[in-house]
Order: structure tokens, then sequence, then C-alpha cells
């Protein structure tokens, strides 16, 4: 029996909602940018309450219960032993992937990424004064994983850091210790960093066939040129907090990372210590009845693909609440925009080097989702008349 209601969500319009505000007064589900829409755990919302209510926001350090909290995480999920000293604070992931690409190596040295991939993976390092390498993912036995010839053949003298999204948005996949553990020996055996962004490494919707494995957990050398990154905010639905950490256990590392974050990088902020402290170490309940609801509206879209749009590939979704789904088959010259027009907002694959895709957001209720396939379906009925139409 569910603890928490997650069929049950606030209305979001009109309150500033970046994701709801995109299609304000025009009758379009966003379905695009990832957020969830379901309130907050019951005991982040009490921390906040409890950190409002002390009526005193100054520049906040961090605090130890979010310290303990964190590295208790990391020991009792991840099974990595960390320091306190490891842990840098940031006010988001993305300044972190600009802090990273600056901390190993020079201005005009180059940044390696995989794609199709969360777009500031192709824009950051060119921001960072860094050359950007785009390996495309390959399909191996029905399954996407690293293109390792492909990753030697683009390989340049000027490339020094490997930056990955594990899990990864948008493909979905839970990389298996074995790909992770050929990815730094990899980066080993070339001399390059390796930065991994683990934002969406609680939102499991396999964790038996598919657990997570954390970098931190790699054996070798790789550990000294190595920068982790997660967060409380995809999991417990807090990104308007602005809130993430580094974990960099080498202290040279760690040094020229904190050197990249001083002068420019924003102070955290009070009410984001007190969710993740809360999160981390009250938020378990929550999370496992949201995976379990998510899988829910996963599969629900994965058996409507398979009844009514078999041309529709959507990879197997291991974790996140972000489907990406294979619309090349429709012949559609601009998917996303025809979506829309049928009343669905979904993330242009175009974004994320992924052309002939769009990315639908599940993290929304059962009744969303019913409503985004009803839809779907029609849009689909619209499409079949429009070719039926066109002669021969």
């Amino acid at each position: 029996m569910s603890t928490f209601d997650f069929d049950h969500v606030p209305d979001r319009r009109n309150t500033g909602s970046l994701k709801w505000d995109r299609y304000a007064g025009r009758d379009v589900l966003p379905l695009w940018v990832a957020d969830m829409d379901f309130a907050v755990c019951p005991a982040i919302l009490k921390a906040l309450h409890e950190r409002v209510d002390h009526a005193v926001f100054g520049y906040t350090r961090q605090p130890a219960p979010a310290v303990e909290a964190v590295l208790d995480y990391l020991e009792r999920v991840h099974g990595v032993k960390a320091e306190a000293s490891w842990l840098v604070w940031m006010p988001g992931m993305i300044p972190g992937l600009a802090m990273s690409s600056v901390a190993i190596g020079q201005p005009g040295d180059e940044v390696m990424t995989f794609t199709p991939v969360y777009p500031p993976f192709l824009h950051v390092p060119k921001d960072a004064a860094r050359g950007l390498v785009a390996v495309p993912l390959t399909e191996i036995d029905g399954r996407i994983t690293f293109d390792f010839p492909a990753m030697r053949a683009a390989l340049t003298p000027r490339t020094k850091m490997v930056m990955l999204c594990s899990p990864h948005n948008p493909v979905g996949r839970v990389w298996t210790r074995a790909e992770l553990q050929s990815l730094a020996d990899f980066c080993v055996e070339h001399g390059l960093g390796l930065c991994s962004d683990e934002i969406h490494c609680d939102i499991l919707l396999e964790p038996e066939t598919c657990p997570h494995t954390t970098a931190l957990r790699l054996e070798g050398p790789i550990r000294d040129q190595l920068i982790v990154m997660m967060a409380a905010s995809k999991t417990y639905n807090v990104p308007g907090l602005g809130l993430s950490f580094a974990i960099i256990p080498n202290a040279e590392t760690r040094r020229r990372f904190i050197a990249a974050k001083n002068g420019f990088v924003a102070e955290t902020n009070p009410l984001g210590f007190a969710a993740t402290a809360a999160a981390y170490s009250e938020g378990e309940p929550w999370r496992k009845e949201l995976c379990d609801y998510l899988r829910g509206n996963r599969d629900l879209l994965a058996g409507f693909l398979a009844q009514h749009a078999p041309e529709i590939k959507m990879p197997p979704l291991e974790a996140t609440y972000l489907a990406w789904l294979d619309v090349r088959a429709l012949g559609l010259a601009n998917p996303c925009a025809f979506f829309e027009k049928h009343g669905l907002g979904f993330s242009d694959g175009a974004d994320f080097a992924g052309p002939g895709f769009v990315r639908f957001n599940l993290g929304c209720t059962r009744s969303t989702v019913e409503e985004a396939l009803r839809r779907f379906s029609r849009a689909l009925e619209a499409l079949t008349a429009v070719n039926e139409a066109v002669p021969a």
C-alpha cells in the first residue's frame, strides 16, 4: 500500500514554473524539461519550514547535518567511505561541468563526451574555452553503449578529459560496472581525466538488474583524475533550490576544481542544504515509492508504443524519468513541432545531438501520461490520414 500520493499534484500554472510557463495559455502538456510535477516528500517540506522559521538567510557554509547526511548516504547507498574534505558544494550541476572543464587541462584542450547527451555537455566545454569531441554512442545486441574504436579514432593530443552522464540522459542507460571500468581504463591509458555527472543515480527503475555503480568505486589510478558530481535535486524534485556537490578524492584535482570555482560561481543556498540533509537522511521511503510510480508510467508508455506505434523505438528505460523516443520512422521534418501542434510539449532531440528523436518527461501523474498517450494516438492518426491523402 502506498504511503505517498503521486496521483494528485499542485497546480503549477502561474507560479513562475519554467516547465509550465512555456505553454501558458495553450492546450499543450509540458513534457519537456527534467523536473517533476510531484510535491516534495514531507521530510523535506518539514526541514524547509524549520529553516525558514529561523528567519535569517545570510551567506551559508556547509552545515554539519548536510555533510553528515551526504557522507552517510555515500557509504550506505554507494559503498563509498568518503571524507568530508572530498566534498565541494556548488549551486548546481552545470557550474560543476564548467569547473571540471577548467580544472583539467588548459584553454584550447578538448573534452570528450558521448552523444546524444544532455545539452550542457555540448556547450559548457566550449564556454570554458575547451574544444568538444563528440563521439556517438553505439548499439550492440540491442543495447546502447560506448564505441571504443570510435573514441580512439577521435582522440587528439589535446583531449584531456571525458565527460560522462551516468545514468545517461537522455537514453536512460545505467552503465554496468564492466562498461565503466573499461571507460576508466581507457582514460588512464590515454592520460584523461573523468568527470562523471551522476545526478540521476537514485532514480533507478530496475534496481535489482540494473544497479548504479558510481565512478568512485572503479579500480585503478583513475581516482587521481576523477570528479564525481551528485545532487538530491532530480530525485527529490528540488532543482530550484540550487545545490549539488562534487566528490573529488585527489587533493590536487580538488584544488584545481576549487580554483575554477572561486570568483565566478555563486554562493550556495541555505534552503538547498536543508533539503539535501532531509532527503538523504529521511527521504528513502518516498524515493522508493517514487521509483515504483515512475516505473508504472514507463510501462504504460512502453505498452502503448508496442501496441499502437511499433515503428517508434524506445531504448529500455533503466533509470531517470525521461523516455528517449526514436520517431525517425514517421518521416517528420520537425518532430517536436508536429507533436506540439497535437498538444504534446516534448524536448527536441536535436538539442541533444539526436535529430529525429523526442524526449518524453514521465515525471507526472498517471492521468497526465494517459492523456498524453491519447493525444499521441490522435497525432499518429492525423499523420496517417495525411500520408494516405498524398498521391503515390
